[in-house]
């Protein structure tokens, strides 16, 4: 997969994307953001942190992937 040279708006709006598509099903991920030493050009690819959630919330993430892999 080639690198994602997003824009800054790109990494803010995908970002937002995904939150809202996991709170659909149902789930939060608390750090969810962007990556800041990807967003200030310390990489050379911009990044979304999905941060850190408990074991119930990765259960349930790995659920939902589960059934959307299914389909």
């Amino acid at each position: 997969m080639p690198l994602d040279r997003s824009l800054p708006d790109d990494v803010h709006e995908s970002a937002e994307e995904l939150r809202t598509a996991l709170k659909d099903h149902g789930i939060t991920l608390p750090s969810l953001g962007v990556d800041l030493p990807g967003f200030a050009g310390v990489y050379d690819v911009s990044l979304v942190a999905l941060g850190n959630c408990n074991a119930a919330t990765a259960r349930r993430l790995a659920e939902v992937l589960r059934k959307a892999a299914a389909r």
